[in-house]
């Protein structure tokens, strides 16, 4: 999220007001399988590329301030995408006499065929990034190299590699494009509701191949956009091109859209209407997600930022979603994307996990709710719910979790992930999510879902204070922060206004106590 978008939104808060020394720790917030810095401000990810059996997660990062600033490139490694190793900064802001320049969002490419000419062997990543320039108020494209595996960087003495004199131009996003044999760029014109392309062969020099939009929602400015090529239905013979665009959203918040269609190297052309709307995430926290590259078996493995809401938190502040997989799926309106917790996390991280539960027990709801988690383990609001239900008679069924109650039973603090039958809607809601500071226009988030056979499959991830809901394999997503006191801490399954019975219930524990070693 970059200086434009900051004063544009509500969303982005007064990050300028918040003072370190003032602020209490709020351990009870930090999540435990979400990827934050130990410590500061961080946004955007950044240069997501898998090398040699390791993901490498760079982003942007304030590493000297809890708020946002000193735009640098922060960097973590992992095997499994749950546990990550903090490494120093990467690519720090470059102060030359009068000369700042704070290092904004980008990308990273393994220039395994030197067409570069910086590497000194196959392992040489290259990062092209936004070099934003405050004092002359400019952004311009800037390429750096690393032979050391991604520890530490050399600007090109050739920067910048693309400059339009703009104040707004920014968050390229860098491809190998097999057809044409060249690396692609999509990088952002955020005030003209653009994504422009460009073409190199060796990512020094850069033509411009042609601009797409506006289309879509084109009311706040576009950022962070990414090109992928997905099968249909699993379809390697059946193929689409999928732009996705970061911006305001219409209802002000963090807000990802996306468009399907086709690519030939030089053009985009959205197969939709142009003013349809695509959303990628209902929640209201999700923002600047971008892909890496070069993972195995051509999988769309992102992730995304948490963006942090009213509520301050010490030492830390902001959080990354969980990886996920991206995917087309044809439904009854035409080609749409689902997106799952990264299958190398649901099939094999959670698997390592010593404390798990499957609950054979709980087979019908009769118009009320059943505690899942009375076991001291399961109670630390580290957990992730799986989940099948077949809807029966009843109008409204889900879960309720970081729940309180009072003596005489009175609900003191909980969230509700449901799903009402009537209005074909799953929601979350959070008007006793807890003690933190919640907008009171965004306290409920909805996303409409039909059932399947009437069921719905849940996938709940609860991290303390970071909460993403995943339904029908991923159709839809809510992702959304809480903020429940630590004593907060009962999962409740629940049906109301009829009958509903549970055919799957999964409980994993993921706190961080837990964790393998």
């Amino acid at each position: 999220m970059k200086r434009i978008l900051l004063s544009a939104f509500v969303f982005c808060l007064t990050v300028s007001a918040y003072s370190q020394n003032k602020t209490e720790p709020t351990p009870q917030w930090r999540p435990s399988y979400h990827f934050s810095a130990p410590t500061n401000w961080i946004n955007d990810p950044n240069g997501l590329i898998y090398v040699n059996g390791v993901y490498h997660l760079y982003f942007q990062h304030n590493p000297f301030e809890n708020k946002w600033g000193h735009m640098s490139w922060g960097h973590a490694t992992s095997k499994d995408l749950i546990h990550w190793q903090n490494l120093p900064v990467a690519i720090p802001e470059v102060i030359n006499g009068d000369t700042t320049t704070w290092i904004f969002s980008g990308s990273m490419v393994r220039d395994k065929d030197n067409t570069s000419g910086f590497c000194e062997d196959d392992n040489c990543l290259v990062a092209v990034y936004t070099a934003d320039q405050p004092n002359q108020k400019k952004e311009s494209q800037f390429i750096a190299y690393s032979n050391d595996g991604g520890l530490s960087f050399t600007n090109y003495k050739g920067n910048p590699v693309i400059d339009l004199n703009r104040h707004d131009f920014r968050d390229p996003n860098v491809f190998w494009h097999e057809s044409t044999q060249k690396w692609v760029m999509a990088v952002a014109l955020p005030a003209s509701f653009k994504v422009r392309f460009y073409s190199s062969s060796d990512l020094k020099d850069w033509q411009m191949l042609s601009d797409f939009g506006p289309e879509g929602y084109a009311t706040h400015v576009w950022e962070c956009p990414f090109l992928v090529q997905l099968p249909v239905d699993g379809n390697k013979n059946k193929k689409k091109w999928v732009l996705f665009v970061s911006s305001g959203g219409p209802t002000g918040s963090p807000f990802m859209q996306y468009y399907i269609g086709d690519f030939d190297g030089k053009e985009f052309k959205n197969d939709n209407p142009s003013n349809k709307l695509l959303t990628l995430d209902h929640g209201d926290s999700f923002y600047a997600a971008i892909p890496w590259n070069d993972v195995p078996n051509q999988k769309s493995t992102y992730i995304g930022w948490m963006v942090p809401q009213d509520q301050q938190t010490y030492p830390w502040r902001g959080n990354m979603s969980i990886p996920r997989d991206l995917s087309l799926k044809t439904t009854k309106d035409g080609v749409r994307v689902y997106q799952e917790p990264a299958s190398i996390i649901s099939a094999t991280t959670l698997k390592t996990f010593p404390k798990k539960t499957k609950f054979s027990g709980i087979k019908t709801l009769n118009n009320g709710e059943v505690v899942i988690n009375e076991e001291s383990t399961f109670r630390n609001n580290s957990n992730w719910i799986e989940a099948e239900i077949d809807l029966g008679s009843a109008d409204i069924v889900g879960f309720k979790i970081a729940q309180q109650k009072g003596e005489q039973g009175q609900v003191v603090q909980e969230t509700v992930v449901g799903y009402d039958l009537d209005k074909g809607q799953l929601y979350v809601d959070r008007s006793k999510s807890g003690s933190g500071k919640i907008a009171e226009n965004k306290v409920i988030q909805t996303a409409s879902l039909q059932p399947v056979n009437g069921k719905i499959k849940l996938q709940i991830l609860v991290d303390n204070s970071t909460l993403e809901v995943f339904a029908n394999n991923g159709e839809v997503v809510i992702s959304t922060l809480i903020f429940p006191d630590k004593e907060s801490n009962a999962i409740a399954v629940f049906a109301n206004g009829g009958t509903a019975k549970v055919k799957k219930l999964t409980l994993y524990n993921l706190s961080e106590d837990q964790q393998p070693k």
